[in-house]
């Protein structure tokens, strides 16, 4: 991925992300699973991985994503902006396995959505169609 977050999670954030999350029903969309210092981000209706984030450790204030890779087969993930994926990276991380509201990157989401698509379907839908996330959650 061409674009990364710049978010440096603390080494609390680590250990909870560390654990992952698994999609309790099917509203949710993602699980979230990690291997030594990658976490694996798949669809989990499908199984399909989306994105793999290998982090590193930030000497003395936490992890960083260093690099990261997307899917780009469109039969398996239909993504093709590098903002919309570094966002969605990102947000399912924040919102999903560490619970953060993460309105700012919600935000985000909504309009790199409405950009790419000319679509002016309300906020919640937009997030419950990439994420499983409402606009409450």
């Amino acid at each position: 991925m061409p674009e990364l977050p710049q978010r440096i999670w603390s080494d609390d954030d680590w250990k909870w992300i560390q654990l992952g999350y698994a999609s309790r029903d099917m509203d949710e969309k993602w699980d979230v699973f990690t291997e030594g210092e990658v976490v694996f981000l798949h669809r989990s209706w499908t199984g399909n991985g989306t994105f793999a984030a290998t982090f590193v450790p930030v000497v003395g204030c936490g992890w960083r994503i260093d690099s990261a890779v997307v899917e780009r087969d469109s039969e398996r993930y239909r993504g093709t902006d590098d903002a919309y994926d570094c966002v969605t990276l990102e947000l399912v991380i924040s919102a999903i396995v560490l619970g953060e509201p993460a309105t700012d990157l919600r935000t985000k989401l909504v309009e790199l959505t409405r950009r790419g698509s000319g679509s002016d379907a309300p906020a919640s839908v937009i997030q419950h169609s990439a994420l499983g996330l409402r606009s409450d959650s």
